[in-house]
């Protein structure tokens, strides 16, 4: 990882705003301050920050209440604005590869040009006698970048990198976890409204899909349409919560079947993605499947996935190989709220000035 100054990372997400920031210790990073705010419903939408004022003074009052000390950030993005591909290309450095790739992404990238930022990174090259080398091509709508930096800079914040949600994740999972140089992993980021997949293949990344709308928003609208109760009702039940003594009366059992049936359909959209990767690599089988995202914390949904696919599912810790002090920070909260984290800290890990 390049030498420079950490970044605070900053995930802006549909349903609240995420905020970490680490330092380097002798061992490892250690965790300085971590914060969450929620934001109230319809604040942003399919990726589009409809209240940006309430953003900004949701970013205001959090970095405040954490006394945070620093302004510079790495956000991200993800949703139908931002496309990503593996592409195929002659071998060429990475200066040529700049120079030609305008002309290379007009094959790839349902977009105007003029309207997207472009960036490409060499993944691997390939033996001679092949001729080739896979390249990761990302292109991001500019007026959706602008309106993210924009929150942030109004909120008196320094925007100094703006990545991708899926690798973000991947950021966070390289510290945390041994990445397997062998094996095949998915990394899945299930949120209120977007879900990012990204297959790493011998610790390179080999497919990713944003599946959007789909995440924890589903689950709070079918709780609210067939239990017929208010949508902050609705979030308390999908949460596990009770509804309270003078509210009518909620049966535990049929919030479970709202919350299952939804969980089938999740997993079910996920399955159609990983059968497309199983059928078009060589290298097909999955060995493990890591969940992020407040989603990740239904019980159910892991299970089901588990089961649908056959694969072991585990909830990933971005805090794992994190120092810290318990002393300062509540660690039963950090383990609670850990699944909601992981872009946030993939971010954290981010340096001023560093290419990915």
């Amino acid at each position: 990882m390049a030498k420079g100054k950490l970044l605070i990372g900053l995930d802006i997400g549909t349903s609240g705003i995420k905020f970490c920031q680490l330092k380097e210790g002798k061992r490892n990073f250690q965790l300085v301050n971590f914060g969450l705010a929620l934001l109230p419903p319809e604040t942003i939408v399919d990726g589009a920050l409809i209240a940006s004022n309430t953003i900004v003074d949701t970013l205001r009052e959090l970095f405040d209440a954490h006394r945070v000390r620093g302004r510079e950030v790495g956000i991200s993005v993800s949703g139908h604005s931002v496309i990503i591909r593996k592409i195929v290309l002659p071998p060429m450095t990475q200066e040529e590869l700049q120079e030609s790739i305008q002309w290379e992404a007009e094959q790839y990238i349902p977009f105007d040009m003029n309207d997207v930022y472009l960036d490409v990174e060499i993944l691997n090259t390939q033996s001679v006698e092949h001729n080739q080398m896979d390249v990761l091509l990302v292109a991001a709508k500019k007026d959706m970048v602008s309106d993210y930096v924009d929150v942030v800079r109004e909120a008196g914040l320094i925007p100094r990198v703006v990545d991708v949600d899926c690798f973000s994740v991947q950021n966070q999972f390289e510290v945390n976890y041994e990445l397997p140089l062998t094996e095949t992993v998915v990394l899945i980021n299930i949120g209120a409204s977007v879900t990012n997949i990204n297959i790493v293949s011998r610790g390179i990344t080999t497919f990713t899909r944003d599946i959007s709308p789909l995440g924890g928003n589903l689950y709070t609208e079918e709780i609210q349409k067939q239990l017929d109760v208010s949508y902050e009702e609705a979030e308390i039940l999908k949460a596990g919560g009770e509804l309270g003594a003078d509210a009518d009366a909620v049966v535990p059992q049929e919030v479970e079947r709202v919350i299952h049936a939804v969980s089938e359909g999740v997993a079910s959209e996920i399955q159609r993605s990983l059968d497309f990767y199983t059928a078009t690599s060589a290298d097909s089988h999955i060995s493990r499947i890591y969940l992020s995202g407040g989603t990740a914390k239904i019980p159910s949904l892991y299970r089901i996935i588990e089961q649908k696919l056959g694969v072991p599912v585990e909830i990933i810790n971005p805090f794992k190989n994190i120092e810290v002090d318990g002393s300062r920070f509540d660690l039963e909260y950090l383990r609670d709220v850990a699944p909601m984290a992981a872009v946030a800290t993939g971010l954290a890990l981010r340096r001023v000035g560093e290419r990915r």
